[in-house]
């Protein structure tokens, strides 16, 4: 079964950037679609972003315009780039997958704080 790697997250100030890494031990294109979620202390686990196997995107709104979710099909690996931080973008960031025959798989997660 494929399994999910993240990479990427760290301490970074308010109003900059990471990006995380979502690395897949087989081909990402067996997935009908791949998702970044994020989860803070106390929260539910909330989806940030979608890419499809066509390619198409989908973002939540507190992070249009400053997160974009890409992947290199070469590289097995599905990206989160994240700009202009904010406070309440910390979390632990989990990659999901979704293939229709062996269904959904999560990542162990990788932590993201922001602060000054």
């Amino acid at each position: 079964q494929v399994q999910l790697e993240e990479s990427g997250g760290g301490l970074v100030q308010p109003g900059g950037s990471l990006r995380l890494s979502c690395a897949a031990s087989g081909s990402i294109l067996n997935f009908a679609h791949m998702h970044w979620f994020r989860q803070a202390p106390g929260k539910q686990r909330d989806l940030v972003a979608t890419i499809t196997r066509i390619g198409n995107t989908k973002y939540a709104d507190s992070v249009k315009g400053r997160f974009t979710i890409s992947r290199d099909t070469a590289k097995n690996t599905v990206y989160l780039q994240m700009n202009s931080l904010k406070a309440e973008d910390a979390a632990v960031y989990y990659c999901y997958a979704y293939e229709e025959e062996t269904g959904g798989r999560w990542g162990q997660g990788t932590q993201v704080i922001v602060s000054s």
